[in-house]
């Protein structure tokens, strides 16, 4: 029952974190000190991007890389700071679902071992039983053995289990 639920709040949580990041994009352009931070990220992102393009496609790399003007640096950051809050949540959700199988993975690995370390003291507990059943078998076999012989040899012809008198008058 909590898995289906735990399953339904973090695609819960996902679903929601995309308006969450759209709120954040049309916020990031209003605050003035916020907005100067974000315009220097895309403009960061976007000397980046031209330079590894520029590497891929074999071009020139010391060249001027002109700056974006300011309503698409806004543009650009906002998106990307919304993009990276959803792969934010969707990272946290996928570490914590990862270290709660893993845990839960660790109890039922550790309730194996008790059941077969219960399993080996039974096995062991069968073993101990079963020789002195062994012995005990192996002891009454001797005390009729020994019985009989002494019975058959006639040594008990006074005991109350002597033979009887019909057999030795045979």
């Amino acid at each position: 029952m909590v898995l289906p639920l735990f399953k339904l709040g973090t695609l819960a949580l996902r679903t929601i974190s995309k308006p969450i990041a759209n709120r954040l994009k049309k916020e990031a352009g209003l605050h003035p000190t916020f907005r100067q931070f974000i315009i220097n990220i895309a403009q960061a992102n976007h000397r980046f991007t031209t330079t590894v393009q520029r590497r891929l496609y074999g071009h020139a790399t010391n060249a001027l890389i002109r700056p974006l003007d300011e309503g698409r640096a806004v543009q650009l950051a906002s998106e990307l700071f919304g993009e990276l809050f959803v792969f934010t949540v969707a990272g946290i959700l996928l570490i914590y679902e990862v270290h709660r199988s893993s845990r839960a993975e660790a109890r039922k690995e550790e309730k194996r071992k008790q059941e077969m370390e219960a399993l080996k003291q039974k096995n062991k507990d069968l073993e101990r039983e079963l020789e002195v059943l062994k012995y005990r078998q192996s002891a009454q076999g001797r005390g009729y053995l020994d019985f009989l012989k002494l019975w058959h040899a006639g040594t008990l012809e006074g005991h109350k289990w002597g033979r009887p008198s019909y057999i030795n008058a045979m």
